[in-house]
This record gives C-alpha cells, sequence and structure tokens, in this order.
C-alpha cells in the first residue's frame, strides 16, 4: 500500500505553504482512480470544484465541491474522479501539532465526511487564510484550526449520546434550508415540543435554529459560486435568500468578505 509523505497528494498541486509545521496544499486532481493508499500525517480535504468518490474500511462518500473530509493519519482510503475538473485543497497536521495542544487521538481516529456547517466554513476561512498570506494568516490558521478541533471533538465524544431527533431535525435542515421553515412545524415532524426543541437546539448545534440555517444557506452558496455560471441574484434565490442584499450580507457575516471577492480567490 503506497504512503504518502508530507505534501504528496495525487495530482497536480499548484501551490504549497508551510505554517509553522502545517502543510497546506492546493491540488488539481487528475488521477481517474487512486488505489488503496494511506497518508503519513492527519489532514483535512475540501473540495473547491468537481466531484469524486472516496471510500475507507467503513463507507463510501461521494463528495462534491463543499465536501470536507478527515483522515486520521495512516487510515487507509481509495479515491474515485470522475470526469471534469475537480480542485481539492488540504490542511496536513503533524503527530507534534496534536502533542503540543494536549489534543487527544482517541475522540477523532479514522475517517468522516463532516457536514456541520460551522465546520465547513472554519475550513473555507483557512483557505481564505492560504490565499491572502501574509504576516498573519500563520498565526490565524493555527487558531481557525484548534477551533474545528474544539468542536469536532466533543460531537465525536457525544455521537452516541445525542436523542434521535438531533439527528432528524440536522436531515430536515440540510434537506430543505432554502424553504420558509415555522418552529412549530419543524417540533411536530421531529415529535418533540417546540419549546424542547428551542432549549436545546444550542447544545448539540452550537449556535440557534435561524443562525444554523444561515449557514446552511451559505454553505450551499459556495459550492455554487464555483462552477461561475450563475449571478449572485441567481445564487441568492436558489439558496433561499429573499434577495442578493441579504445573501452579500449573511455571506460576509459568516466568511469576513463579499461573495464577488471570495470568487476571486478561488481564481
Amino acid at each position: 500500500m503506497n504512503t504518502l509523505r508530507n505534501g504528496e497528494f495525487f495530482g497536480q498541486t499548484n501551490k504549497t505553504l508551510n505554517f509553522d509545521g502545517l502543510i497546506i496544499t492546493d491540488t488539481e486532481y487528475t488521477h481517474s482512480y487512486v488505489d488503496w493508499h494511506y497518508h503519513e500525517n492527519a489532514y483535512f480535504t475540501f473540495l473547491l470544484h468537481g466531484n469524486v468518490i472516496e471510500g475507507n474500511k467503513k463507507e463510501i462518500y461521494e463528495c462534491s465541491a463543499g465536501t470536507l473530509l478527515y483522515h486520521h493519519w495512516e487510515d487507509p482510503h481509495y479515491n474515485i474522479k470522475p470526469d471534469g475538473f475537480t480542485r481539492g485543497f488540504h490542511i496536513e497536521i503533524p503527530r507534534e501539532w496534536f502533542e503540543d495542544l494536549n489534543i487527544s487521538k482517541d475522540n477523532i481516529e479514522g475517517s468522516f465526511n463532516l457536514k456541520d456547517p460551522e465546520l465547513k466554513l472554519l475550513m473555507y476561512k483557512i483557505f481564505k487564510e492560504s490565499k491572502i498570506n501574509d504576516n498573519t494568516s500563520e498565526t490565524s490558521t493555527h487558531q481557525l484550526l484548534l477551533a474545528i478541533f474544539n468542536q469536532l471533538s466533543p460531537q465525536k465524544h457525544l455521537s452516541e449520546k445525542k436523542p434521535i431527533w438531533v439527528k432528524q431535525i440536522n436531515e430536515l435542515l440540510h434537506e430543505s434550508c432554502n424553504e420558509k421553515l415555522n418552529l412549530v412545524e419543524l417540533a411536530q415532524t421531529i415529535n418533540i415540543h417546540p419549546t424542547h426543541l428551542s432549549r436545546d437546539f444550542h447544545k448539540y448545534f452550537h449556535c440557534n435554529l435561524g443562525d444554523y440555517v444561515r449557514k446552511l444557506k451559505v454553505n450551499k452558496s459556495l459550492s455554487i459560486i464555483t462552477t461561475n455560471e450563475k449571478s449572485l441574484t441567481e445564487i441568492a434565490l436558489e439558496c433561499g435568500f429573499a434577495d442578493q442584499s441579504h445573501f452579500i450580507r449573511c455571506f460576509k457575516e459568516n466568511m469576513g468578505l463579499t461573495p464577488l471577492k471570495y470568487k476571486k480567490l478561488l481564481k
């Protein structure tokens, strides 16, 4: 089985940065099939363009633009790339980083398809820092990565303890985030009291329901922006925003820059 070392990915890597031990790469995937392999370091893959299928010992993921995957070190997997341009952003984390920050590997072993919109938005901000790449980007990247793990570890640890309605509401919101949602109707659908849903939502999602839905909408817009085929008004309406102004405001609140500036970063 192939072992990939620091900064090595199958394809054409167009940019590599070293932020005090963190290896950041921007890679165009060119192989239609990559056999079972693993990486020396733990790492995140954030798909910026295109599609890819990835399999590991437990699951198979069909990944499109906006997908965020985590792999622990030496975790075997394989990849299949359909036709078309596919581009991935990676951040590799050496074991010393976990040790220096006292992050236990027991809570994060394995491979995960991370669907939490807050984790994705944090990774988009790391991508933005890699493009800015000024004298504060290294510190910002370490801080953002630590924020990801601070959320990721408790989620993994508590995954088996969550009540069934948490999974149900999460799936429901992902499916209908661009529709007008009603608290009472949502609560009835998952068979809990609206007060219960309102009170406990923050406990499991780390924000209120409205903010979570806005994050889902912004995440959806990010995958559409990569195609560069639609206007901001079209993207806003497709993602469930009231208008372009509302879209731009929510995007900037979550990303720290406007949709047009983000499109320029992708180039």
